[in-house]
């Protein structure tokens, strides 16, 4: 077992624990808490890698200075388009590790940094509220997976369970306080 110290005192925390989602420990509908960002990250996913970046990533430079240009509205007005690359690289590559749960909090960055461009660009032009909102939809859900993270059903999850089961396995198996096994009689 492993032991936290926290502001009440000491808890404990078994490994099971530690992997568990904390939607898991929760009974009634939260523990189906797991399954939903499941649904959400490949569903979003997939619709920012084919709706929104494949369209963007394969129209080569032309389209990308043209939508790197939304940075101007950031007083930025050099490498449009580098930064209509990074925009359309952002939402094909995010939107698929996205569904994946790979790479999970950078991916959500990134998709943040570009749904934050677009809220500038469309309120800098003066399209409104209506035209950034789903942009603005876009920034605030991206924004509160950095904190949610990606859940059980992801390739991260795996990874770090796989990783946790490496570290206990080799760690050799600790001899009883006060037993000598050295041989030395």
């Amino acid at each position: 077992m492993q032991g936290c110290r926290t502001f009440g005192g000491e808890i404990t925390i078994t490994k099971e624990d530690a992997m568990m989602s904390t939607y898991e420990q929760r009974p009634g509908i939260g523990r189906f808490a797991d399954l939903g960002l499941l649904i959400l990250r490949v569903g979003v996913g997939l619709d920012y890698l084919a709706l929104h970046g494949w369209g963007k990533l394969t129209a080569g430079p032309e389209a990308w200075a043209q939508t790197g240009a939304a940075v101007s509205h950031f007083g930025i007005e050099f490498g449009f388009t580098f930064w209509g690359f990074m925009a359309a690289f952002a939402e094909t590559a995010g939107g698929a590790l996205l569904a994946l749960g790979l790479f999970f909090r950078p991916a959500c960055l990134l998709l943040f940094a570009t749904m934050f461009v677009a809220v500038g660009h469309h309120l800098g032009r003066g399209d409104g509220w209506g035209r950034a909102s789903h942009a603005l939809k876009g920034a605030i859900l991206f924004f509160s997976l950095l904190f949610i993270g990606p859940g059980r059903y992801s390739v991260d999850a795996l990874l770090a369970r796989r990783r946790a089961a490496r570290r206990t396995s080799a760690a050799p198996p600790a001899e009883p306080p006060g037993m000598d096994f050295g041989g030395a009689s």
